[in-house]
């Protein structure tokens, strides 16, 4: 079975349909998934409340460090390779679990020290359990990248499907039989350790271990700047939550990490399913600069319109929304979930920038963006928190995304011919229709005094504005379309 499919994989590439449908699938798993842990993390945000949500919070923070470099950074060179897969892949699948190995029982005593210094040692039995995922993550880097190479995204949605949903009923029993924290780390590693085996199963290569010598040189030279990049996104993208943490304490982490989440909700149904898509179809026509220029501003075009009404909708009616979905306990989150729209529609961007600049083999500059960008947050996060608390943290990580980091990634495009006008000339149309969403959200959380009315408002205004914009773009979304699928008659040739 494996020889039959490995040799598909090979010899044909997927077919001129299989990347333009690769989004689509990407899109409804994310949507199927999103769905899902909303509903169930609604029912364990009132199950457990405020600090027992920090203190898994401060859990999952552990875990997102690791994932961030676990690897090297090699598993995306399968993605990347331009030859056949097979060559590298033994070599990638030895190096990413040794350094899972090596990084997972390094974490496991860095445990106790790490909850103490977040203010909660009661929580390294739960860090210490929920780390176990590196190890199991690292083993099927290769098999999901491979995935991911030949567009095979319906088969990825079945398998996180079976993930989340795992995960999610096993954490909702626990929960209800009063296991806290410790809940979500047990449904959250049996997801994985389910999923995982499913990976290896649907990889349409063989799951082997080698040692190639002639391989390492080039994978460590691609991947570790990439994990260097990485540790350094996941510093910026997290630091606010270990601040939030050790300055001002275990239940304002759970406030700031529901609003960080509510905040995420666009990117998540949007961006994520992008990027699984993007690396792969810029890697297929980064030969053409001309149709690599056409995409990427396409692609600002098309995140715009979905995205911008979206996120603004969020900000106007962050109170009403707090109020309505998670109940009164929670309202503290709605002042920071309002800043935080800001720093996540910067996000959306700076991750389509990051990807392009990664593809046309830019990395080093990848990484002193992030070097920068992380030298200018943490003296802000700590001023803002000494400001303003969950409020100034939040305040901050928006300002320093959208000022800085966002300039420095459009600015880093222009080496590829592509201007902070031309950028800009896609999202104007966007923001503005932005600006009159959110107003709208807002005057309707601030004048109607039913939520769930107020949301409705709101929510219209937002379907409304992206529609409206689609449609006024949807020369930008056909010329995408036809891209990918040009992609997919480059990947075959």
């Amino acid at each position: 079975m494996f020889s039959r499919r490995a040799d598909r994989f090979k010899s044909r590439g997927p077919s001129p349909s299989s990347a333009s449908g690769a989004f689509a699938w990407s899109l409804m798993n994310t949507l199927v998934s999103r769905l899902g842990t909303l509903g169930i993390g609604i029912i364990l945000a009132r199950v457990l409340g405020p600090e027992q949500f920090g203190t898994f919070a401060i859990a999952l923070v552990a875990l997102m460090a690791v994932l961030s470099f676990n690897e090297l950074g090699v598993s995306l060179a399968i993605v990347r390779w331009p030859g056949d897969p097979a060559l590298i892949a033994p070599t990638v699948n030895t190096i990413s679990l040794v350094g899972s190995a090596l990084f997972c029982a390094v974490s496991w005593f860095a445990a106790p020290a790490f909850t103490s210094a977040m203010g909660d040692p009661e929580a390294t039995g739960v860090v210490r359990l929920l780390i176990m995922s590196v190890l199991v993550n690292g083993a099927v880097a290769s098999p999901a990248a491979l995935l991911q190479r030949a567009f095979l995204e319906k088969t990825r949605m079945g398998i996180d499907q079976v993930n989340v949903w795992v995960g999610a009923i096993v954490s909702v029993a626990l929960a209800l039989m009063g296991m806290g924290a410790m809940a979500l780390a047990i449904g959250r590693v049996l997801g994985s350790v389910i999923s995982a085996l499913l990976f290896i199963r649907a990889s349409p290569l063989p799951y082997r271990l080698g040692w190639r010598r002639e391989k390492v040189k080039p994978l460590l030279n691609f991947g570790l700047p990439l994990a260097g990049s990485s540790i350094i996104v996941f510093t910026i993208g997290y630091s606010d939550q270990l601040i939030a943490g050790s300055l001002i304490g275990t239940v304002a982490l759970g406030y700031y990490v529901l609003a960080f989440n509510l905040s995420s909700w666009p990117v998540s149904i949007v961006s994520q399913p992008l990027r699984r898509v993007a690396p792969a179809a810029f890697a297929a026509i980064q030969g053409d600069p001309i149709r690599l220029r056409a995409a990427i501003l396409g692609l600002f075009s098309v995140l715009g319109c979905a995205t911008i009404p979206a996120f603004s909708a969020l900000a106007g009616a962050s109170v009403p929304l707090v109020r309505f979905v998670y109940g009164d306990i929670w309202l503290p989150a709605a002042a920071a979930l309002s800043w935080l729209v800001i720093s996540a529609l910067a996000k959306v961007f700076c991750e389509l920038a990051y990807d392009y600049i990664v593809v046309i083999g830019r990395t080093g500059k990848v990484l002193m963006i992030q070097i920068v960008g992380l030298l200018v947050l943490i003296p802000a996060l700590v001023g803002g928190s000494i400001w303003g608390g969950l409020v100034g943290i939040a305040a901050a990580q928006a300002a320093v995304s959208f000022l800085v980091l966002l300039p420095m990634y459009l600015w880093q495009l222009r080496g590829a011919g592509i201007g902070i006008t031309d950028v800009l000339g896609k999202l104007w149309l966007p923001g503005l229709a932005g600006v009159a969403v959110g107003c709208l959200a807002w005057l309707a959380a601030t004048n109607v005094h039913h939520v769930f009315w107020a949301l409705t408002l709101g929510g219209v205004a937002a379907l409304t504005g992206m529609a409206v914009l689609v449609y006024l773009r949807r020369g930008d979304v056909l010329a995408i379309r036809g891209i990918v699928r040009a992609e997919a008659a480059a990947a075959i040739a």
